[in-house]
């Protein structure tokens, strides 16, 4: 269980690293290519470039904050605590599907096994917080019931 448990807690942690990457990465890239814009004659050209530069920018550092939200979310799950009831960090076996319970970082794989991250503000992961085996719930026309949890 914790192995399991475990893997898909560093599948998570994965996600998010690459995700902020990426961010800083595409940040780099555009300020770079602010600074390396020469002004032409054409100064309205210069200042279009800049400024769709500074948006880049911008929408990547969103993308980075909402990254590091994803990492302190997963900052304060102990992949080693287990738990009747459905808390953040939980695996959760249903008739319909498995879950883990962390960020919302989509389809996790371990040993063939298909599981998916959601958050616990997701649709599906509030319907479940605090639920124990045996809790069923509908949700979108699907029946859940939860066969296991830890």
């Amino acid at each position: 269980m914790t192995n399991l448990k475990s893997e898909l807690y560093n599948q998570c942690v994965d996600y998010v690293q690459k995700r902020m990457n990426a961010a800083e990465l595409a940040i780099e890239e555009a300020q770079k290519a602010s600074n390396d814009d020469t002004k032409s004659s054409a100064g309205d050209k210069y200042e279009t470039g800049r400024e769709m530069m500074q948006q880049e920018t911008n929408r990547n550092m969103g993308q980075l904050n909402e990254a590091n939200k994803l990492k302190i979310a997963l900052n304060k799950i102990n992949p080693l605590v287990v738990s009747e009831k459905v808390l953040a960090g939980s695996v959760v076996i249903t008739t319909t599907g498995n879950f883990y319970v962390a960020v919302s970082a989509g389809r996790l794989t371990v040993n063939g096994e298909i599981y998916f991250a959601i958050s616990p503000a997701s649709p599906i992961g509030s319907m479940i917080m605090g639920k124990k085996k045996g809790f069923e719930f509908k949700l979108n026309d699907k029946k859940y019931q939860i066969m296991d949890t830890f």
